[in-house]
């Protein structure tokens, strides 16, 4: 009897694993050319402001990759994940670092990639877990493996978090600046950048003088890399 009811277990979570592995590859190949205007992460702050008893309008408004700033484009890349264009997802490199830096004494910081922060966004929920981070780096994977590079950071750029309720570069630039998402200067575009880390407790129209700083490094990475012309290194990948 025992043996039966653990061979019947196994068998339904090979079953809904399998289901869950088809139907992640399916929604990750769809998702590759169609306007995406929603995420896990949108749903779980809605969530929130409803047993909070708070009204929480979302703010997003996809653009497609030529609506976007080529500015805030080389802006996100210099502040979050320079070898963007040459990594598969990860980056093995930053990922040592950090790991280094907490063995001697440091604050373990982060290394996520563009492609891993676009999964966690846009399927997941917030939040640190063995789980969650097992299943970021299985989208991970899957939006490296159909997605080109630029696709990537086209879906990054229209969903990531920017203030209260304010998601993707449209709703974010309209936010702050009073401006479109294709009409940004390098100095907002280098702002927006440096609030990423922490959208919700700064303001990139009024930056204080730690986010200001982060800016101007921001501004210099953008040199450092070539400027926009980095950009083309994205549609080979």
């Amino acid at each position: 009897m025992l043996v039966a009811l653990v061979r019947n277990a196994l068998r339904w979570a090979a079953l809904i694993g399998a289901a869950f592995v088809v139907l992640s590859i399916i929604s990750v190949m769809l998702l590759r050319h169609i306007p995406i205007h929603g995420s896990t992460v949108m749903l779980e702050r809605k969530v929130e402001a409803l047993l909070s008893g708070e009204r929480l309008p979302i703010q997003q408004q996809w653009r497609a990759w030529d609506e976007l700033s080529v500015q805030a484009k080389l802006a996100v890349i210099a502040a979050e994940d320079q070898r963007f264009p040459h990594h598969r997802g990860f980056d093995l490199n930053e990922m040592r670092r950090a790991w280094e830096a907490s063995r001697n004494g440091g604050r373990l910081r982060g290394a996520s990639t563009i492609s891993q922060q676009t999964a966690k966004n846009l399927f997941l929920w917030t939040g640190r877990s063995w789980m969650r981070k097992g299943l970021e780096a299985w989208f991970t994977l899957l939006i490296e493996a159909l997605w080109p590079k630029q696709r990537i950071l086209e879906v990054y750029l229209n969903i990531v978090e920017w203030d209260h309720g304010v998601f993707g570069l449209e709703a974010a630039s309209q936010h702050y600046f009073g401006v479109s998402a294709d009409q940004l200067s390098v100095v907002q575009a280098s702002r927006l950048a440096a609030i990423l880390p922490n959208p919700r407790a700064r303001d990139a129209a009024r930056p204080d003088p730690q986010v200001e700083r982060r800016s101007q490094w921001i501004r210099r990475q953008m040199q450092n890399l070539g400027g926009p012309g980095y950009l083309e290194q994205l549609s080979t990948n």
